[in-house]
């Protein structure tokens, strides 16, 4: 039997192994930081993931579809998200492999166990109190703001959950870096590898996306940058490899 899929919402060709999501289009859909993480992140044979803040659960879905992991899970606070993404991972039959769970970020060492992954991805909220908001209770953003959790929430449940030598993967805003090394480190999350994230060559970087082992020795490798678009409205040939067109 197939998952409802209710008015307000849309079903999403994901070109990967035939492969739909469910979004509301109104309230919060995927967007290119989550596709181009689950293209940065590695996984290998047998490795079991999670993502923190899994949203529509599109991270998961799609390193299931790139990868040959053992299992992935998604943890979303909002009880209305991760209906949808459990809706999505039965709408592409992969309740044997994907698990969505509803639950907080903070607390996400005790509900999995501690040491309990090979890999953590997460796209968190982007911008912090310095930055303004609206309305603290739209799903939108709770997804963008540092309402529910902070950096330091994500990097501390991060690497309780990783066993040693586990690999943390982020995308986030480059005029954080600083503080998102620093907040790693304490933690013990070693940034080994980082890629810069440009809208068209000659334009500033406006994502990031950055590996971190836990417990690694410092060295950090700078790896040429990704350049989203070739042309107005025409991606680059490695946005459309990562989409899988």
């Amino acid at each position: 039997m197939m998952p409802v899929i209710y008015e307000d919402e849309r079903l999403d060709d994901l070109q990967r192994n035939h492969y739909k999501i469910i979004q509301k289009p109104k309230r919060f859909c995927f967007g290119m930081d989550a596709v181009l993480l689950s293209g940065f992140a590695q996984v290998k044979k047998g490795e079991r993931v999670l993502d923190l803040g899994t949203g529509t659960g599109i991270i998961p879905i799609l390193l299931e579809a790139k990868t040959q992991g053992l299992s992935f899970a998604g943890l979303e606070i909002q009880a209305d998200m991760a209906d949808m993404a459990a809706r999505s991972v039965a709408y592409n039959h992969l309740e044997h492999k994907i698990e969505i769970v509803c639950g907080d970020i903070k607390e996400a060492s005790s509900l999995f166990g501690e040491a309990s992954f090979d890999v953590v991805t997460c796209n968190p909220p982007y911008m912090n109190e310095s930055h303004g908001l609206k309305n603290p209770e739209e799903p939108k953003a709770i997804a963008r703001h540092e309402i529910l959790c902070t950096f330091q929430d994500v990097a501390r449940e991060a690497s309780r959950i990783l066993r040693p030598g586990g690999r943390f993967y982020l995308v986030h805003r480059p005029r954080r870096l600083p503080e998102l090394f620093e907040t790693m480190r304490a933690y013990k999350l070693e940034p080994k590898r980082m890629k810069m994230v440009h809208p068209f060559i000659g334009e500033e970087a406006n994502m990031v996306l950055i590996e971190a082992y836990a417990g690694g020795r410092p060295q950090l490798r700078v790896e040429a940058p990704v350049i989203v678009y070739q042309a107005p409205g025409v991606y680059s040939e490695e946005i459309y490899s990562i989409y899988g067109y």
